[in-house]
């Protein structure tokens, strides 16, 4: 995962062009294997055990090899075993900038030394971060002095990049900004979560990527924006919301789902409280909208939605 944020940091500071980072991540992913391909490799796993796995996924915040041993299928020691072939995946990405004479391993040094000290980062926090809490690398991107509505925050978009990684693309990106100005949307599908911390939640894409991500998500090819599109598209939202409620109950916190809305052809003023995230994923970019104040949302969604032709 830090692979991917990195990359997009010496991206943005010029230091590499776009095709480049397309070209060190797909070299760098052609030797990343996921844990479950490797537990069967290893013997220690079967097939229908990892697509288990997987479907708990659906229903808990938790890792796969988390899940392997409350099942009862791996150990503890085995997981870490598992894990250590997928460690520093940093360096691949170094590598693979090196052997395409994209940059020299002195640039890349001094590209990682300025993001440490860009993001404030220690060495035990930088550390977690290589080794997958997500939780501290979103931390480092959300522009807020509000630690408790930051936390809140940090909680909900770790658990969409998670979900994200589980269920439709492992080279996710995201970029996080404060709510300001207007957006556009070919296709829009949004929730409100109410309770005692309420959000507005939505994403938001092109016809094309829109057609994608359902197609990943629904697991067989789609053609058409047709009912099943917009059903698919609405249930992983659906489905990553209703795991971020279980989180919340966890905590103490209990929420509610309003059901999901879809809409086409919306353009929407961002003048509320919360966050614009732009997702850039394989098949291309869409956009998630998270709002604190879902009333404000609302209306103003209602006042700038622009008819389908």
């Amino acid at each position: 995962m830090f692979s991917q944020f990195f990359g997009h940091y010496l991206l943005n500071h010029g230091l590499i062009s776009g095709e480049q980072l397309k070209e060190a991540l797909h070299l760098m992913q052609s030797t990343h294997v996921k844990l479950g391909v490797l537990a069967v490799n290893e013997g220690l796993l079967t097939g229908a055990q990892v697509i288990e796995i997987h479907e708990k996924q659906k229903l808990v915040d938790q890792r796969f090899g988390e899940i392997a041993v409350v099942l009862g299928y791996l150990k503890d020691e085995q997981v870490e075993y598992l894990l250590s072939a997928q460690k520093h995946q940093h360096l691949q990405l170094a590598q693979a900038l090196v052997d395409q004479e994209f940059l020299s391993i002195e640039e890349f040094s001094l590209a990682l030394d300025s993001y440490k000290k860009e993001y404030g980062l220690t060495e035990e926090k930088f550390d977690s971060i290589k080794n997958g809490d997500i939780e501290t690398l979103v931390e480092t991107l959300i522009p807020s002095s509000d630690e408790k509505k930051k936390g809140s925050f940090i909680s909900y978009l770790s658990l969409f990049i998670k979900n994200m990684v589980r269920f439709i693309d492992d080279t996710v990106y995201v970029d996080i900004h404060p709510l300001n100005g207007k957006l556009e949307a070919s296709h829009f599908v949004s929730q409100e979560i109410i309770g005692d911390s309420s959000l507005f939640t939505a994403i938001g894409a092109d016809h094309e990527v829109f057609l994608k991500l359902a197609s990943i998500y629904a697991e067989e090819q789609l053609e058409e924006v047709d009912e099943l599109t917009k059903a698919s598209v609405s249930e992983f939202l659906n489905l990553h919301n209703g795991i971020y409620l279980v989180n919340m109950s966890n905590e103490g916190t209990e929420l509610e789902m309003k059901p999901q809305r879809y809409q086409e052809n919306v353009e929407i003023e961002l003048l509320a409280s919360g966050y614009y995230v732009q997702v850039l994923t394989s098949f291309g970019p869409f956009f998630m909208v998270l709002s604190d104040h879902p009333e404000e949302m609302n209306l103003l969604r209602q006042l700038t939605l622009i008819e389908s032709l």
